[in-house]
């Protein structure tokens, strides 16, 4: 598999990568990688055959999307790629419109990305976190307005509840109008809620899933050594101030990592690679994003395409890290009482 075995992003006609470059550290100072090195990274990306690119407005302040835009308009790319943004975090604190999934805010955001980005159409436009204010009525209205008036091509929604996004899509549906297409959430071996809500509606809904973080901040990519409970040693992300604290430093998790250690070492692969082949695997999961500070990180997740995970290797792997084993076997429990069949339950 290369990054040209393209597919559909859930049940719509938008064709992308397996893997979809995520622009974050394009312009961060502290964990993200110099104008030149994103540069770089951005060029490999699409030279071996890469079209999806994912980035949003609040990304160093709208510098990586003034990247991008410079990146693309510089190759005359804009055409063959998938260009992803987001809107709903605050960009003016202090002004309660400068936020939020309201109307307003939405086409103030759009305008100002679509400059940023020097595109006149956003190829999938993605709602970034839920505000728990406006009604997804206001929201699918709007999203389906821009659709309508060509602004934005698809949309998608990040970061909220699975029964929102599942409303939205139900009220799409059975009035006939431009729905979301996707759902953009963590998801990694140590970070594995949506299993039990959010993939079965993506089955459900025809949504594609989009994975952010996929390697925990580097977590998974063995960055960070374990220096004493709740703490490690490490350069990145996860050793600053950022999103997740230390939540990823749990005696759990370092399990986790030693038993990805061990699959790893049967496969004489790196940990990022077996990482993320095993995202890759899940159901419904169809293009997890790949972040970069340098480029050698960039072809070491690009190679993750090559790893084949044996049934074994799998359990190893499904064995350290699903966070709650009975309620992930719940629903398969429950088919024989239900059914009329034996339970494993014990009850008759």
């Amino acid at each position: 598999m290369n990054l040209t075995s393209y597919r559909t992003l859930g049940r719509s006609g938008l064709i992308v990568s397996p893997l979809s470059l995520g622009t974050m550290t394009f312009g961060t100072p502290r964990w993200g990688s110099p104008d030149t090195v994103s540069k770089a990274i951005f060029n490999a990306y699409v030279e071996a055959g890469g079209n999806f690119i994912d980035t949003a407005d609040v990304y160093a302040g709208g510098r990586s999307e003034e990247l991008v835009g410079h990146y693309m308009a510089e190759q005359r790319l804009r055409d063959t790629l998938v260009l992803a943004t987001k809107f709903g975090f605050c960009a003016q604190p202090g002004s309660p419109h400068a936020g939020g999934n309201g109307r307003k805010h939405i086409y103030q955001a759009l305008e100002g990305s679509l400059r940023r980005l020097k595109t006149d159409y956003i190829d999938l436009y993605w709602l970034h976190v839920w505000d728990t204010v406006t009604p997804v009525e206001e929201v699918l209205q709007t999203l389906g307005d821009l659709v309508r008036a060509g602004k934005i091509r698809y949309f998608g929604f990040s970061d909220m509840p699975a029964w929102y996004v599942t409303k939205a899509a139900a009220l799409a549906q059975a009035h006939a109008v431009p729905g979301p297409i996707a759902m953009q959430l963590e998801y990694s071996l140590v970070a594995r809620r949506i299993e039990s809500e959010y993939v079965p509606a993506a089955q459900d809904l025809g949504l594609g899933i989009t994975p952010w973080s996929p390697l925990a901040a580097g977590f998974l990519a063995g960055k960070y050594e374990r220096a004493g409970e709740g703490a490690a040693s490490g350069a990145g992300r996860l050793t600053g101030p950022n999103p997740f604290g230390n939540r990823k430093f749990t005696e759990k998790n370092w399990q986790i990592l030693d038993a990805l250690r061990v699959v790893a070492a049967q496969l004489g692969r790196p940990l990022a690679q077996v990482a993320l082949a095993w995202v890759s695997a899940q159901p419904s999961i169809t293009s997890p994003i790949v972040g970069a500070s340098q480029l050698e990180q960039l072809h070491d997740n690009l190679g993750s395409l090559d790893v084949q995970l044996s049934a074994e290797q799998l359990r190893t792997l499904d064995d350290a890290s699903i966070e709650d084993p009975f309620q992930d076997r719940l629903w398969s429990l429950m088919k024989g009482p239900v059914f009329g069949g034996a339970s494993v339950l014990g009850w008759r």
